[in-house]
């Protein structure tokens, strides 16, 4: 696994910590742990998804799917992230 750079230099998780063990946990078959680790792992693998698309469909046009799929994905990691570090507090 790839060390987080900003987990490192500040000594705190960053919005996108855990996605690699989450995706590793979906790769498994491991679906419920791999939510649990990272709530926007699916949204995240959509978003991937329809950026592929976008960047190599080019008879189509996703950039609304992409903008929004992003926007959902951003409000769902925020969220998580908040949770997480409200928890750790407690």
């Amino acid at each position: 696994m790839l060390p987080c750079l900003f987990k490192k230099l500040f000594g705190i998780d960053c919005l996108g910590c855990g996605f690699q063990r989450a995706f590793v946990m979906l790769c498994k078959g491991e679906f419920t742990n791999a939510f649990e680790m990272f709530p926007a792992i699916y949204t995240s693998i959509l978003f991937f998804i329809i950026l592929g698309l976008h960047l190599t469909d080019k008879s189509r046009n996703y950039y609304r799917w992409v903008i929004g799929i992003a926007i959902v994905n951003a409000i769902i990691m925020v969220i998580s992230y908040i949770y997480k570090m409200s928890s750790l507090l407690n």
